[in-house]
């Protein structure tokens, strides 16, 4: 009997820990594919909602020999199968729907479709953002002292990797992928969120910092701060913002465009364009700040010889863009706050047409959401996902409003958000905009606790002059869920109790 043969047994004897023993203690040169499969097979049958790093695992495992199982049903499967116990849905369905074309009409593999399917157009979570997020600060508030005396000792570099993996396992109870820095700014200890010059991402490390518990001995940051002095090493060399020259171009609409050179990273820039960037980039934000480059910098482009006109010193640019008038002093929840910026578009005049196609005029502080929809796109809808928050939006008849006041639209759009809002709480809703269309308004969104969100505007919307109202996540091909529908006597036309995720 062959290994793979005795792993079939324990398989179905459900002694998952013996397959990972046997095949974790194989040297690696007698680590197969075949073998690789089956120890990702009972990590995650050995797997719990509770504690998804075996899923991790096996994703992680199956992924290097994505190449060899091209095409094979079993491999198709546990990967699917690891992802969507992981509640991402979005990328467990391609798998699941290869592992179908290996093997049609499988029951099982038809089953995770649908369901798949399903949680994309009303997203269930086991832990939504809202609860990961309380989860989180618990677990940060027992761990900070330890976070604290591994901060405290002398030599830094000889705790500094169990002090991030502390800190990251914390995190990641709240998000499954988080940049983060830790420091002392001699005063405080100082924990640093980096939304990696991601826009949207500011909108869930916001809302995490606003619900921080009280942290006398911390300072809670989005964003990378500016750091006079900083420093990075390139081979023997440690250059600084003094080392790099910039020119700066102030356009139409007060952005930068910033060229920069640094003399000393000329021949890495040739070797490794990437990495040179990466330099100046870093270089750059600890200059100006994190949140100040991502506002202000509309074009970054770093050069190998300088050119003639007179630069600046990279450490002066705080200076420089004052002079200029610039407001360095960015508190990034105000200005997510007051970001909305406006859109029109050409409507579709189709009733049939997909929501949101009849939109004329609109505004938003989320625009990719807005683009990625109108493409056919989900990257921003998956990153907010994963980590059990959804963006989405209301779309409701506009009837009611055929013989009222022109801006009667707007208002009403106005006093729903406000009493969503004031019933299911600010801890279950970021409003991001909304939209007026030829047929139907539209109000955009980011639930951090779903069921809380729908179950407040089934309410308001019922309570309302709107004759139907519905909720659609931002993905073009999901499913529509009636919120209400007052046209329609059949009962099984809508919810008639607010309980939709019950």
């Amino acid at each position: 009997m062959n290994i793979l043969e005795q792993c079939q047994i324990w398989h179905e004897n459900d002694e998952y820990n013996k397959i990972i023993e046997a095949i974790e203690a194989l040297p690696s040169n007698e680590r197969t594919p075949e073998l690789d499969s089956e120890l990702a097979r009972a990590y995650n049958n050995l797997a719990s909602t509770e504690d998804r790093s075996l899923f991790k695992k096996a994703i992680a495992l199956l992924k290097q020999h994505e190449e060899y199982f091209k095409g094979d049903h079993f491999w198709n499967f546990r990967i699917g199968y690891a992802y969507y116990y992981l509640d991402q849905e979005y990328n467990a369905l391609p798998y699941f729907e290869q592992a179908l074309a290996a093997r049609p009409n499988d029951e099982d593999t038809l089953a995770f479709i649908r369901s798949c399917r399903k949680c994309l157009t009303m997203p269930r979570f086991r832990k939504n953002f809202s609860q990961r997020t309380a989860e989180c600060w618990q677990a940060f508030i027992e761990g900070e002292a330890e976070l604290r005396s591994l901060m405290d000792v002398r030599n830094r570099d000889e705790v500094s990797e169990q002090l991030m993996e502390k800190c990251h396992a914390i995190l990641s109870l709240a998000f499954e992928d988080i940049a983060f820095e830790l420091g002392f700014n001699g005063k405080q200890y100082e924990l640093i969120l980096s939304p990696e010059g991601n826009f949207s991402t500011l909108f869930k490390l916001v809302y995490f910092k606003r619900q921080a518990p009280s942290l006398p001995q911390w300072n809670i940051w989005v964003g990378r701060q500016a750091a006079n002095g900083f420093a990075l090493r390139y081979e023997d060399i440690q250059i600084s913002a003094d080392d790099v020259q910039v020119w700066v171009n102030v356009t139409d609409k007060r952005k930068i465009d910033l060229t920069l050179y640094c003399e000393a990273l000329v021949k890495l820039l040739e070797e490794d364009e990437g990495r040179a960037w990466w330099f100046l980039s870093v270089l750059t934000d600890q200059t100006l700040g994190e949140i100040n480059a991502m506002m202000l910098i509309d074009e970054f482009e770093v050069i190998g010889k300088p050119k003639a006109e007179a630069a600046h010193p990279l450490a002066k640019l705080p200076d420089l863009l004052t002079e200029k008038g610039f407001d360095l002093q960015f508190d990034v929840e105000a200005y997510l706050e007051r970001s909305y910026i406006g859109y029109q578009l050409d409507p579709d005049n189709d009733m049939k047409a997909d929501w949101r196609m009849d939109v004329y005029v609109g505004s938003t502080r989320c625009p990719n959401l807005i683009n990625e929809y109108l493409n056919h796109e989900h990257q921003t809808m998956d990153a907010f996902h994963k980590d059990g928050a959804v963006p989405g939006f209301f779309c409701y008849s506009l009837d009611a409003f055929n013989d009222a006041p022109k801006n009667a639209v707007l208002d009403f759009r106005d006093m729903i958000e406000a009493a969503i809002l004031k019933s299911a709480g600010e801890h279950a809703v970021t409003f991001t905009g909304g939209a007026t269309g030829i047929y139907c308004g539209y109000l955009d969104f980011i639930a951090w606790d779903l069921p809380a969100v729908l179950d407040a505007a089934q309410a308001e919307f019922e309570a309302s002059p709107i004759s139907w109202a519905n909720f659609h996540v931002f993905r073009r091909d999901a499913q529509t869920i009636s919120l209400i529908d007052k046209e329609k006597a059949d009962e099984d036309s809508a919810p008639t109790n607010s309980k939709l995720l019950s």
